[in-house]
């Protein structure tokens, strides 16, 4: 599994379109078009990402910052580029800029039966503290609570550093 190389960028408001086409195939249920506008212009908690390669966009993310904590809400890759490690490099990216923001603690919701994500969470620090029943309601799917944590402490930032050394050199090796 050989890391694409990619860009990240700042969400903007062009790129929206684009990232609906991600958001339908990626997800049963989706966000509207105006939940991410209002991320963007309203919500100052949010900060969203877009992955870029070449001038495709394959993948985009977001967290909101709230106080001391980081709340993932969203990692996505489009379909035709998965298993290429965007979604970690993702991934990766929102907790560099959660630990700049002054981020303490992680957390996030996945589906209970995406193990691949819990996988990669968990590679990162990540572990399960509770499940939400029925979170995803329109298919009765309950989401694990996973959290990660403390963002601060310097084996975290050790931990971090070194994934994304592994991801660089893997990817040097395809280039």
């Amino acid at each position: 599994m050989t890391p694409l190389k990619i860009s990240i960028s700042p969400l903007e408001e062009k790129d929206v379109a684009e990232i609906m086409e991600i958001e339908r195939k990626a997800f049963k249920s989706h966000w509207p078009e105006t939940a991410f506008i209002n991320e963007i212009y309203r919500n100052r908690l949010a900060h969203y990402f877009v992955a870029r390669h070449e001038e495709v966009l394959v993948g985009y993310a977001g967290i909101w910052l709230v106080v001391d904590e980081a709340h993932i809400t969203t990692v996505a890759v489009h379909p035709d580029y998965r298993r290429q490690r965007i979604g970690e490099q993702l991934l990766h990216h929102l907790l560099v800029v959660a630990i700049s923001k002054g981020a303490r603690w992680a957390t996030l919701e996945v589906r209970e039966s995406n193990q691949g994500a819990q996988d990669l969470y968990k590679k990162y620090g990540f572990s399960s503290v509770g499940v939400r029943k029925n979170y995803y309601t329109e298919e009765n799917e309950n989401a694990v609570i996973m959290w990660a944590g403390n963002l601060r402490e310097e084996s975290f930032k050790q931990k971090l550093a070194s994934l994304k050394e592994e991801l660089e050199q893997e990817g040097s090796k395809s280039a």
